[in-house]
């Protein structure tokens, strides 16, 4: 009986535990996740993270200034020039040699215009201090004052009364107008020539300053569209890689404004030098004519 009974217990207790065994809860616990479940977060946290996006390749600058034209080190403007393409050196050495011939033209003219001021203040020194027409004449020819404008208009006026005089002709009374006439047109043929003799490298210096700052960006416009042309080439907007092309081109226009704008200034400069002169000699031409008219008017 008692037998029977333990038999029994047994069995609802062995019953008991396969029931247990066989739900789902316990079954969760102990089954191990399959294959799917197990790459179900993977996939969930591939899904959240953002997919890499490809970058674009960085050039690098060293090619990239070799396509440009310019290599590495610090910009100067003797590095920019040996740098610079063929034709914006041609332009950039050509403006340099009209600048520096534009200060030696200034030099020139500089010591011309203070010699010729010197002359002219002794030679107008001895010219009042002489007499006769015989004594205009020797002032005027005199070595000390060759190639001197006024000294050579005394000369012509003088020479031509003594051309009249060794032709027969009379100088004085009724003939003194006909002699005061052909000294002043002597005097006029001189004096016509003096601008001519002054301005001497004038034209030179008004196309310098005219045509520099043309010319100058004439070099920058072709070396900006080289530059342009590298950097679509090498396809980078580098600053560090352009700016030395930009440079270059610019330079062109910095040295044609150097030559065009001294060019100017001495144009100017010399050109009212030679405007007072030309007063100075029209002065000159009343005086030297009244002195001629007093002597005729004596006889001499």
């Amino acid at each position: 009986m008692l037998d029977s009974k333990m038999k029994n217990t047994l069995l609802a207790l062995a019953g008991a535990a396969v029931l247990m065994a066989g739900s789902p809860v316990l079954a969760q616990d102990t089954v191990p996740a399959t294959p799917a479940e197990a790459t179900a977060p993977a996939a969930e946290g591939t899904a959240a993270a953002p997919a890499p996006t490809a970058e674009a390749p960085v050039a690098d600058p060293a090619t990239v200034a070799d396509a440009v034209g310019h290599g590495g080190g610090g910009i100067t403007p003797i590095s920019m020039f040996m740098d610079a393409g063929a034709v914006v050196k041609v332009v950039m050495i050509g403006l340099i040699l009209a600048s520096v011939f534009s200060w030696t033209l200034l030099l020139i003219k500089m010591f011309e215009f203070g010699a010729l001021g010197r002359t002219t203040d002794r030679f107008l020194e001895a010219f009042r201090g002489a007499r006769t027409i015989a004594d205009m004449r020797r002032v005027a020819t005199s070595d000390d004052f060759d190639g001197n404008p006024l000294a050579d208009m005394a000369a012509a006026a003088t020479e031509e009364i003594e051309l009249s005089r060794q032709a027969g002709l009379s100088v004085t009374g009724d003939h003194r107008d006909s002699a005061l006439h052909r000294a002043q047109t002597a005097v006029a043929a001189v004096q016509a020539g003096l601008a001519g003799r002054l301005s001497g490298g004038q034209q030179f210096l008004a196309s310098v300053g005219s045509t520099g700052p043309f010319v100058g960006l004439f070099g920058t416009v072709y070396g900006i569209m080289n530059s342009f042309i590298g950097i679509a080439e090498s396809n980078t907007t580098n600053l560090a890689v352009v700016a030395p092309g930009i440079a270059e081109a610019l330079l062109a226009t910095g040295i044609g404004l150097f030559a065009a704008i001294p060019a100017v200034i001495f144009y100017n400069y010399f050109n009212t030098r030679i405007s007072a002169y030309g007063t100075r000699s029209d002065g000159f031409n009343a005086e030297l004519i009244n002195a001629i008219s007093r002597q005729l008017d004596k006889g001499a």
